[in-house]
Protein backbone atom coordinates (compact mmCIF):
# COMPACT_ATOMS: atom_id res chain seq x y z
CA UNK A 1 0.00 0.00 0.00
CA UNK A 2 1.28 3.50 -0.86
CA UNK A 3 2.33 5.91 1.83
CA UNK A 4 1.27 9.56 1.76
CA UNK A 5 4.57 10.45 0.04
CA UNK A 6 4.09 7.96 -2.83
CA UNK A 7 1.81 8.94 -5.72
CA UNK A 8 -1.13 6.60 -6.17
CA UNK A 9 -1.53 7.51 -9.86
CA UNK A 10 1.39 6.86 -12.18
CA UNK A 11 0.27 7.52 -15.75
CA UNK A 12 2.58 7.32 -18.75
CA UNK A 13 1.56 7.93 -22.36
CA UNK A 14 3.43 8.28 -25.65
CA UNK A 15 2.10 9.59 -28.95
CA UNK A 16 3.96 10.35 -32.18
CA UNK A 17 3.12 13.66 -33.84
CA UNK A 18 4.51 14.58 -37.25
CA UNK A 19 5.45 18.11 -36.18
CA UNK A 20 8.73 19.56 -34.90
CA UNK A 21 9.29 19.60 -31.12
CA UNK A 22 9.29 23.41 -31.18
CA UNK A 23 5.69 23.38 -32.44
CA UNK A 24 4.55 21.26 -29.50
CA UNK A 25 6.71 23.25 -27.08
CA UNK A 26 4.89 26.42 -28.13
CA UNK A 27 1.53 24.78 -27.38
CA UNK A 28 2.59 23.71 -23.89
CA UNK A 29 4.33 27.04 -23.15
CA UNK A 30 0.92 28.77 -23.15
CA UNK A 31 -0.72 28.55 -19.68
CA UNK A 32 -4.14 28.85 -21.35
CA UNK A 33 -3.53 25.41 -22.88
CA UNK A 34 -2.93 24.01 -19.39
CA UNK A 35 -6.38 25.13 -18.28
CA UNK A 36 -7.92 23.60 -21.41
CA UNK A 37 -6.22 20.23 -20.95
CA UNK A 38 -6.27 20.04 -17.15
CA UNK A 39 -9.07 22.31 -15.89
CA UNK A 40 -9.15 20.87 -12.36
CA UNK A 41 -5.39 21.19 -11.82
CA UNK A 42 -3.22 24.15 -10.85
CA UNK A 43 0.19 23.83 -12.46
CA UNK A 44 3.44 25.55 -11.62
CA UNK A 45 6.46 25.11 -13.88
CA UNK A 46 9.55 23.93 -12.05
CA UNK A 47 11.57 23.01 -15.16
CA UNK A 48 11.14 24.71 -18.52
CA UNK A 49 13.20 22.62 -20.90
CA UNK A 50 12.36 24.64 -24.03
CA UNK A 51 11.88 22.40 -27.06
CA UNK A 52 12.26 19.36 -24.78
CA UNK A 53 9.12 20.15 -22.76
CA UNK A 54 7.99 21.19 -19.30
CA UNK A 55 7.79 19.81 -15.78
CA UNK A 56 5.14 21.03 -13.36
CA UNK A 57 4.11 20.65 -9.76
CA UNK A 58 0.43 19.77 -9.59
CA UNK A 59 -2.16 21.01 -7.09
CA UNK A 60 -5.95 21.05 -7.08
CA UNK A 61 -7.82 17.77 -7.61
CA UNK A 62 -4.43 16.02 -7.56
CA UNK A 63 -1.15 16.66 -5.80
CA UNK A 64 2.15 15.61 -7.36
CA UNK A 65 4.12 16.23 -10.55
CA UNK A 66 3.51 16.15 -14.27
CA UNK A 67 5.79 16.31 -17.31
CA UNK A 68 5.65 16.51 -21.07
CA UNK A 69 8.92 15.42 -22.68
CA UNK A 70 9.22 16.23 -26.37
CA UNK A 71 11.64 13.84 -28.03
CA UNK A 72 12.67 14.39 -31.68
CA UNK A 73 11.88 11.21 -33.61
CA UNK A 74 11.94 10.52 -37.35
CA UNK A 75 10.15 13.46 -39.03
CA UNK A 76 8.37 14.64 -35.91
CA UNK A 77 8.12 14.37 -32.14
CA UNK A 78 7.40 11.63 -29.65
CA UNK A 79 5.24 13.26 -26.97
CA UNK A 80 5.89 11.55 -23.65
CA UNK A 81 3.38 12.37 -20.90
CA UNK A 82 3.97 11.54 -17.24
CA UNK A 83 1.59 12.16 -14.35
CA UNK A 84 2.66 11.08 -10.89
CA UNK A 85 0.14 12.30 -8.37
CA UNK A 86 -2.46 11.39 -5.79
CA UNK A 87 -6.05 12.53 -5.41
CA UNK A 88 -6.30 15.44 -3.00
CA UNK A 89 -8.85 16.83 -0.60
CA UNK A 90 -10.02 20.45 -0.67
CA UNK A 91 -7.00 21.48 1.40
CA UNK A 92 -4.59 19.89 -1.07
CA UNK A 93 -3.70 16.92 1.12
CA UNK A 94 -3.34 13.50 -0.53
CA UNK A 95 -6.27 11.18 0.12
CA UNK A 96 -6.55 7.43 -0.13
CA UNK A 97 -9.32 6.24 -2.44
CA UNK A 98 -10.85 2.77 -2.30
CA UNK A 99 -9.34 0.51 -5.01
CA UNK A 100 -12.39 0.74 -7.31
CA UNK A 101 -12.50 4.54 -7.20
CA UNK A 102 -8.73 4.76 -7.65
CA UNK A 103 -8.95 2.53 -10.75
CA UNK A 104 -11.73 4.73 -12.19
CA UNK A 105 -9.63 7.85 -11.55
CA UNK A 106 -6.62 6.20 -13.18
CA UNK A 107 -8.67 5.23 -16.24
CA UNK A 108 -10.20 8.72 -16.48
CA UNK A 109 -6.79 10.43 -16.32
CA UNK A 110 -5.16 7.97 -18.75
CA UNK A 111 -7.97 8.42 -21.29
CA UNK A 112 -7.76 12.21 -20.90
CA UNK A 113 -3.99 12.07 -21.56
CA UNK A 114 -4.51 10.10 -24.77
CA UNK A 115 -7.39 12.36 -25.85
CA UNK A 116 -5.16 15.41 -25.34
CA UNK A 117 -2.33 13.89 -27.40
CA UNK A 118 -4.60 12.72 -30.21
CA UNK A 119 -6.42 16.08 -30.23
CA UNK A 120 -3.10 17.89 -30.67
CA UNK A 121 -2.12 15.40 -33.37
CA UNK A 122 -5.32 16.10 -35.30
CA UNK A 123 -4.94 19.88 -35.04
CA UNK A 124 -1.19 20.22 -35.54
CA UNK A 125 -0.79 17.69 -38.33
CA UNK A 126 -3.66 19.44 -40.11
CA UNK A 127 -4.70 16.60 -42.40
CA UNK A 128 -1.16 15.49 -43.24
CA UNK A 129 -1.26 12.36 -45.39
CA UNK A 130 0.81 9.38 -44.21
CA UNK A 131 4.30 9.42 -45.68
CA UNK A 132 4.23 13.16 -46.38
CA UNK A 133 6.55 15.57 -44.55
CA UNK A 134 5.18 17.42 -41.54
CA UNK A 135 3.59 20.83 -42.10
CA UNK A 136 5.95 23.81 -41.83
Amino acid sequence: MATAAEPTLDIVDETFLAVPPTTLAAVFADPASWRRHWPDLRLRVYADRGAEGLRWTVRGALVGTMEVWLEPALDGTLLHYFLRASPADQLGNPVTLPPGKLRKEFDRRARAAKAMSLGLKEILEDGRAPGCPPPG
